[in-house]
């Protein structure tokens, strides 16, 4: 059998959810460029799920039932509150409250496709409430309930904050929802849909797909990258830092793409949201330390920045906490993910792929005393 390292390359499903062909990114045939300016978070969960951008009432409605389903049970919370919290990382905190949920959901093993959609609402609604709360519990703060006049990413910020945030930070941050939303077959995606093949349930999906994020190479990568401005510090130390780092030959976080090769189409729009973010708040030097970083590696290595490197200098000029930037992006991802999910269960078949073994040839048994 032949083989292929990390399956690169490998189509592994069919899908309608979302499509990367030269380098453009789609969502059900739409251009990411043209849902970052022009749509709301809103009408992109319903895109997703329902194949088609909903019209005033769908939307709506839409927008009714996330803002009904966002509060949390109180016992998830109290959870949190009985482990050493501090010395919890917000996405193991996630990951264990999207698994309880199952627990208080008398749907959870129920398959009809339209408990699955009820679900996919509930989930998507309640995780973040799920980070807000996280991150205020660890601070000593009440949970702040959230306000059904608010969009999805109002309402995130004034959850964690406790203020209704202002237009350019809401605008900033549903254009970041909008562009984390869905990316086809990534390391995450495909976690959830290997898990719920085997028909287990979407609380189960979601959580194995959290898993999956958590790590470095995928969702942790803008929390590192966030780390590598702070280690640097100010604009003058970028050529010194980044020149020792290509010399040792040492990973720089937020750079290249297993799929695009000529530049993510999702950086442009954070590295502008960066320049606006940044100005606005007076610390330029995050964008100015950004673009020269980007300067030096895209133009030795040849590596263009991808949606990881200009979201941290964004998510920072809002305020955000840097170990809440992993769980932000699960808060969009959920979006695609249970768009994944539902299409996995709509037309499913067991995915079990095969390995090359490359280990001892035949062997026979010793017995234990004469080892």
């Amino acid at each position: 059998m032949s083989t292929t390292r990390g399956l690169e390359g490998v189509v592994a499903t069919t899908s309608s959810v979302s499509s990367i062909i030269d380098d453009v990114l789609t969502y059900q045939g739409y251009n990411i460029d043209d849902l970052a300016e022009n749509a709301s978070f809103e009408e992109v969960i319903y895109l997703l799920w329902n194949g088609r951008l909903p019209n005033k009432s769908e939307l709506e409605e839409l927008t009714a039932d996330l803002a009904e389903n966002m509060a949390v049970p109180d016992e998830i919370f109290d959870y949190m509150k009985a482990y050493s919290i501090e010395d919890i990382h917000p996405m193991a905190a996630v990951r264990t409250a999207i698994s309880q949920l199952g627990l208080y959901d008398s749907e959870a093993d129920e398959m009809s496709e339209e408990a699955n959609k009820r679900k996919a609402v509930r989930l998507q609604a309640k995780i973040p409430a799920i980070v807000t709360g996280f991150s205020r519990i660890r601070k000593g703060q009440k949970q702040v309930a959230p306000k059904k006049d608010l969009s999805f990413a109002a309402n995130f910020l004034y959850m964690l904050n406790g203020e209704e945030p202002d237009e350019i930070s809401e605008t900033a941050f549903n254009k970041a929802l909008v562009l984390h939303a869905d990316h086809e077959l990534n390391a995450s995606t495909f976690t959830a849909r290997v898990c719920v093949a085997t028909l287990s349930d979407i609380y189960s999906g979601v959580t194995a797909a959290i898993g999956a994020l958590k790590g470095p190479l995928h969702g942790g990568a803008n929390e590192r990258v966030m780390s590598m401005l702070s280690d640097i510090g100010e604009v003058d130390n970028v050529e010194p830092y980044i020149r020792r780092t290509l010399d040792n030959k040492e990973k720089i976080m937020g750079f290249g793409h297993r799929v695009y090769k000529q530049g993510d189409p999702r950086a442009k729009h954070l590295r502008e949201m960066s320049r606006r973010l940044t100005d606005i708040t007076g610390e330029t030097k995050w964008y100015d330390m950004s673009i020269k970083i980007e300067e030096m590696v895209t133009g030795e290595k040849k590596l263009p920045p991808n949606v990881d490197f200009y979201s941290a200098s964004v998510y920072h000029s809002l305020g955000l906490d840097h170990d809440l930037f992993t769980p932000i992006f699960a808060v969009s991802r959920m979006s695609g993910w249970l768009a994944h999910i539902l299409e996995q269960y709509n037309d499913n078949r067991l995915i079990r792929p095969r390995a090359d073994y490359v280990g001892p040839g035949k062997q026979d048994y010793i017995p234990l005393e004469n080892r």
